[in-house]
């Protein structure tokens, strides 16, 4: 449905990965093996902290509905700005229309959201799941998209103060509006979420059958591995890249992020941790 990439770790300007490695978000926003859908032409966004910001920080956004490929402000931009972490995401559209406001990631105040999957029969929950979402939320929500209603649902359910207990309780209310409106399989996706200083990719779908997801394996295990690759030098040591799917060919430089786990990215690196996994 989607393809997309979180960053986080010394600053660095948003092309590097977002343009120039041998698969990148554009690249694959034309052409996604590993995608449902191997097109994802239906707008981008990009969404970055500055290098002072910190958690308390709001962070920047650019959205546009140009397919990726062929926007050269996205180009400009991402050459232009250094960040310690930004978010970028390419979009298949599933039903709701092509608009800036469906565009991911979503903002509120200093968090970043964004979503590759779905809600299925989304028309069929919309008015129980955007109901559920606190009153003072709402007028925040701008566009029509399942995600944007997911992220305002989590934020209702606390996720500035616990993101993992609030996505459980957001994908659990998910479920049981889908189930009590005859779904089956209501939540696919993979999902980041960040503050400015901690992110959290979450991979889960209620068919267990989730969209991939990737993240980089430490960069002086990667220079180890590869000494001759010069473009490995360009990352510092606390860089790392969650991705949907791998960014370049290399043997051992994306480790595939386990079904119904979150991978929570800290100043000390990767903790995975279960996520609604099956009892």
């Amino acid at each position: 449905m989607c393809r997309w990439l979180a960053y986080s770790g010394e600053p660095l300007r948003p092309a590097t990965l977002v343009l120039d490695t041998q698969h990148s978000l554009v690249a694959q926003s034309l052409n996604s093996p590993l995608g449902a859908e191997p097109v994802n032409g239906d707008g981008f966004g990009l969404g970055w902290y500055s290098g002072d910001a910190g958690a308390t920080g709001t962070p920047a956004l650019f959205h546009s509905i140009e397919p990726a490929w062929n926007d050269q402000n996205l180009r400009e931009l991402s050459r232009a700005i250094e960040s310690p972490l930004f978010f970028s995401h390419v979009r298949a559209a599933a039903g709701p229309p092509i608009q800036q406001t469906n565009c991911h990631p979503f903002r509120y105040e200093n968090w970043l959201f964004m979503h590759n999957g779905g809600l299925a029969d989304f028309d069929a929950v919309k008015r129980d799941l955007t109901f559920a979402v606190d009153p003072s939320l709402y007028p925040h929500i701008k566009g029509t998209t399942d995600s944007e209603v997911l992220f305002h649902l989590a934020l209702t359910l606390g996720l500035r103060d616990d993101p993992v207990a609030a996505m459980t309780k957001t994908i659990r209310m998910a479920e049981e509006v889908g189930h009590a409106h005859h779904v089956p399989f209501p939540v696919q996706g993979t999902f980041a979420v960040s503050d400015g200083t901690t992110l959290w990719a979450f991979r889960y779908s209620s068919q267990g059958r989730s969209r991939t997801l990737f993240h980089s394996a430490d960069v002086a295990t990667l220079q180890e591995m590869y000494p001759e690759v010069e473009r490995l030098r360009a990352f510092g040591p606390h860089a790392h890249v969650v991705v949907s799917e791998p960014l370049n060919d290399l043997p051992g430089v994306f480790l595939e992020v386990p079904e119904s786990t979150v991978a929570v990215l800290d100043g000390s690196g990767y903790h995975h941790r279960p996520f609604l996994a099956a009892d």
